[in-house]
């Protein structure tokens, strides 16, 4: 079993100890574990998503050898991605160290955070979903310094109304041609259960399956754990999920290069 997105107190919104996670995690039989503590340079909000680079490495160095007989410790990072000079940010985090793996995401959209009410103000549901995923591709075609996109639908845990998917599917298609493309993936984040959003996980199915359908085949399982009750959740049905869409193999990343292992 694989839990490649995970938050340690080196998160603003964790208070859980980088040791306290990686115990439970082999309590529950996990072969390998991504810490993926946040950077969202530039975020809009009084939650500063910052690290303290030097202690964070030294931490993710520290854990791999420590725990290396019973876990893999999979040196990660999620970055939160935004355009124009933040995207240098991101790059200049992406580089400043020898990672296993990026998870990047979209917390924000046009320099606000999309769980605060105020993005979803003076626009129809429908206008809020075009501008988000359009200002996604915008961001993806420039940049690329990431492995795996997370909780790619993630406006849908934050919007009042999720409209029809057809309305905006022809944005999400052209999102996933780039990201398969440029030979990156999609994670499935299993956080849906415990967000009480089923039936609609992250990704919502008609993307999973697009994804598929388009020959996509990069895809990770992650818990997005903040707390040791969290993770590895749901992973039993949504391992199941994934099949159900053609998927047989997930994705593992050690060193940034990624393997393909049976589902």
């Amino acid at each position: 079993m694989f839990d490649y997105h995970s938050h340690t107190s080196f998160s603003c919104d964790s208070v859980t100890s980088p040791d306290d996670m990686i115990k439970h995690a082999i309590s529950l039989g996990i072969k390998e574990y991504a810490i993926t503590d946040h950077y969202d340079p530039d975020y809009n909000d009084d939650m500063p998503f910052d690290l303290d680079f030097p202690a964070y490495h030294r931490m993710l160095l520290e854990k791999e050898d420590q725990y290396k007989k019973e876990i893999r410790i999979v040196k990660g990072i999620e970055i939160g991605i935004q355009g124009g000079e933040t995207e240098d940010k991101c790059n200049i985090a992406a580089n400043a160290f020898e990672y296993d793996f990026i998870l990047g995401s979209f917390h924000s959209c046009l320099n606000m955070p999309v769980d605060k009410k105020e993005f979803y103000e003076n626009h129809t549901g429908l206008e809020i979903y075009r501008i988000f995923y359009e200002n996604m591709y915008n961001c993806l075609k420039t940049y690329k310094n990431y492995d795996i996109i997370g909780h790619f639908s993630i406006i849908d845990r934050y919007a009042d109304a999720i409209p029809d998917f057809k309305e905006y599917a022809e944005t999400v298609s052209e999102i996933l041609k780039l990201i398969i493309a440029d030979d990156k993936g999609l994670e499935l984040n299993t956080s849906s259960f415990r967000y009480n959003m089923m039936p609609t996980t992250l990704p919502r199915k008609e993307i999973l399956q697009m994804f598929f359908d388009y020959g996509g085949r990069n895809i990770t399982m992650g818990s997005d754990a903040h707390a040791t009750k969290h993770i590895r959740y749901g992973f039993d049905e949504m391992k199941d999920y994934l099949r159900s869409f053609g998927f047989s193999k997930l994705a593992t990343f050690k060193n940034r290069e990624l393997s393909l292992v049976d589902l």
